[in-house]
């Protein structure tokens, strides 16, 4: 299964980027994982709303050009449905089961993400109605897809 993240914004801290290089290094036994970073566009302090929308909007397009129709895309959101562990390892099996060959997760910038994109997206996802830094989101997703798998094949890690 090719397994591949689209992220606004590139790792800074070495702490994050550590984490992300350990369960990159988990998955590899059951995916192929890739991680594409996305420039994150340049939003002053006193930027109007229409100035963030128009960033949001650059951001999506460039995401939605590493979109195939055949992917099944799953988009963290804060508006999205939230799943437990056990429900998230459910709805990826159930991905799998029906021969999807590219799920692609996405991770918005600071300012979220663009209509468009939630549009394509087949399951919009909620990991808690807080709000995560996108960077350590992406440490997060990484975790519990590496969790899944493990769930999945029936092996210790889960709790």
């Amino acid at each position: 299964m090719q397994v591949e993240i689209l992220c606004v914004g590139k790792l800074k801290e070495k702490y994050l980027k550590d984490a992300c290089d350990e369960y990159a290094k988990r998955l590899s036994r059951f995916c192929n994982l890739t991680v594409t970073e996305f420039k994150d566009e340049a939003v002053g302090e006193q930027a109007s709303d229409a100035q963030i929308l128009q960033a949001i909007e650059r951001e999506g397009e460039r995401i939605l050009s590493k979109i195939s129709e055949r992917d099944y895309v799953i988009s963290l959101c804060v508006e999205g449905k939230p799943l437990s562990s056990e429900a998230f390892a459910k709805e990826l099996e159930t991905v799998f089961q029906k021969g999807i060959a590219r799920l692609v997760f996405v991770i918005g910038g600071s300012c979220g993400l663009s209509e468009q994109v939630k549009k394509r997206s087949n399951l919009r996802l909620s990991f808690s109605a807080m709000t995560f830094p996108h960077q350590l989101m992406r440490v997060i997703l990484l975790e519990q897809l590496y969790r899944t798998y493990k769930i999945n094949a029936n092996e210790s890690y889960h709790k």
